[in-house]
C-alpha cells in the first residue's frame, strides 16, 4: 500500500506593526491572523507572558487544542468501528511548556477527556480505545513531547 500525501496551506500575517516595526521590543505588538481558503479567520497573539494579547488565541493554545482535537476524532472512529457508542465528549486538555534561556519546548500534553457512553457499550474497551487512538492520531505521531491520557468514562444507565 502506498503512503497518501496530504497538504495544508494557511497564511499567518502580522498585524502588529505600531508604526515603527521592530525597531525596539516594546514597539511592536505581537498580533496575527490565521487564515485558510474557506475558513474563519483566527486572531493570534503570543501569550500574554511574552507581550501578548491574553484574549487571543497563542500557538501554544493552538497546539495544545490541536492535540486534542486529533485525539477525539481519532478516538470516535474507534468507538464507531468497535461498537462503543459515545454520547458526549469533553476533553480538559492540559499542556505543559519549559522555557529555558533560548526558547522552550513542551514536555507534556495531558488529556482529560470526559466520555459518555450509552448503557450498553463496554466501558472497559472505551478507556482501552484511548491507548489506540493516541498511535493513530496524526498530531501526535507528529510530536516529540509524550500525550498522556486520563480519561473518565461515564456509562448512560
Amino acid at each position: 500500500m502506498s503512503n497518501k500525501i496530504h497538504t495544508y496551506d494557511v497564511t499567518v500575517e502580522w498585524t502588529g506593526n505600531r508604526g515603527t516595526g521592530t525597531s525596539s521590543y516594546r514597539a511592536y505588538d505581537r498580533s496575527y491572523d490565521i487564515r485558510a481558503d474557506g475558513k474563519v479567520a483566527i486572531q493570534g497573539s503570543s501569550d500574554s507572558a511574552f507581550r501578548g494579547d491574553p484574549a487571543c488565541w497563542n500557538p501554544e493554545d493552538l497546539l495544545v487544542a490541536s492535540a486534542s482535537a486529533c485525539h477525539k476524532l481519532s478516538y470516535l472512529h474507534l468507538c464507531s468501528v468497535n461498537k462503543v457508542v459515545v454520547l458526549g465528549y469533553v476533553d480538559a486538555a492540559h499542556g505543559i511548556m519549559e522555557e529555558g534561556d533560548l526558547g522552550g519546548k513542551f514536555v507534556k500534553i495531558i488529556l482529560r477527556p470526559t466520555v459518555t457512553i450509552s448503557a450498553d457499550s463496554d466501558a472497559a474497551v472505551a478507556k482501552k480505545l484511548h491507548h489506540d487512538a493516541n498511535s493513530i492520531c496524526f498530531i501526535a505521531n507528529s510530536m516529540s513531547c509524550p500525550i498522556e491520557h486520563e480519561p473518565t468514562i461515564i456509562k448512560v444507565t
